[in-house]
């Protein structure tokens, strides 16, 4: 979820879910140890529970960037061992890491004893074809006895060459099954499982044999999904939430962004483009949102404008209607 899940995106999930826990975008150790820490790792207080997620090798560095998030304030520290890009293979971290299970067990121990918060990793079920589940069962079991507890397996294998990361989530079939047998063998600890994972039902089921889900590009597409997570997962009463409601939540952070730090509404209004994902109009409201003509203007003007057009797009008789 690089380049998506900044700190304006997290802000407007939370609007739609009060409980689930929020992730940042990888961060290279690097950047937050020698680069401009407040551009990467400045939050809003709204976020929490947000986890930092860190992108690493070496382990002196992945500690001292882990208590410096501690530092900021972040409610956990994550360590990336599944992200497949040749970006970061180059940097010696993500998925490539799983081929060096001893060299991650240094990096966790050196993460936990640094910082109080706890320390999980995201990784893969095996590395280009080894298909076998002993190759991801010595890997949670090394890493787990250096500290870690909580591990989020996103259920393919991460091929390093031959495919982009976008292949990568959709060419490796999806295994769910290896992901229950880690719980069923690691029963003290917390397994999540992630991949492919787009609907209610699927969380449900997922549920029955892990400890939790994580879901990524299905949240960013059709964000209204989380409005239903709280009441659904974490047994609250269901609150009131309209899509209307959540659009001017969002003018008043954007209007808010720009008074602190000068932000345009367009780097924020980016992140809510699915909010009427389905809905009649919603082509037309997204592309009012996104039009870079409109960008002078204030953002509550360019919200009347694209309610404007969502309810015109509404009233297109439905056999000329475009839905998404």
């Amino acid at each position: 979820m690089m380049d998506w899940t900044d700190r304006h995106c997290r802000f407007f999930h939370r609007l739609l879910s009060q409980h689930t826990l929020l992730y940042t975008e990888m961060v290279n150790t690097g950047a937050v140890i020698h680069g401009d820490a407040h551009r990467h790792l400045r939050f809003n207080e709204e976020e929490h529970p947000v986890a930092l997620q860190l992108g690493g090798s070496e382990p002196d560095d992945l500690a001292q960037a882990a208590r410096i998030g501690e530092q900021w304030g972040y409610d956990e520290i994550n360590l990336n061992c599944g992200c497949p890009s040749e970006r970061v293979q180059r940097g010696a971290f993500g998925a490539c890491l799983m081929k060096e299970p001893a060299l991650v067990a240094d990096c966790v121990k050196a993460m936990v004893d640094a910082v109080d918060v706890p320390v999980s990793v995201k990784h893969r079920i095996g590395i280009d074809k080894d298909e076998s589940y002993s190759f991801v069962r010595d890997f949670v079991g090394q890493v787990s006895d250096a500290g870690c507890r909580v591990f989020s397996v996103h259920a393919r294998n991460a091929w390093l060459q031959g495919l982009s990361p976008k292949e990568n989530r959709e060419i490796p079939p999806l295994r769910y099954e290896l992901a229950y047998q880690l719980k069923h063998d690691f029963p003290d600890l917390i397994i999540s499982v992630n991949g492919g994972i787009t609907t209610n039902a699927q969380i449900t089921e997922h549920l029955q044999y892990a400890d939790g889900v994580m879901v990524g590009r299905a949240a960013y597409h059709t964000p209204w999904l989380m409005s239903t997570w709280d009441a659904e997962f974490y047994g609250e009463t269901p609150r009131s939430l309209t899509r209307e409601g959540i659009e001017e939540a969002m003018v008043a952070y954007m209007e808010r962004a720009f008074k602190e730090d000068g932000c345009p509404w367009y780097a924020i209004a980016r992140h809510m483009l699915g909010l009427h994902h389905g809905q009649r109009g919603a082509r037309l409201w997204r592309q009012v949102w996104s039009n870079h003509k409109l960008k002078p203007l204030p953002p509550q003007e360019v919200m009347q404008i694209a309610r404007e057009a969502l309810r015109l797009g509404a009233e297109v008789p439905a056999d000329t209607r475009e839905v998404n």
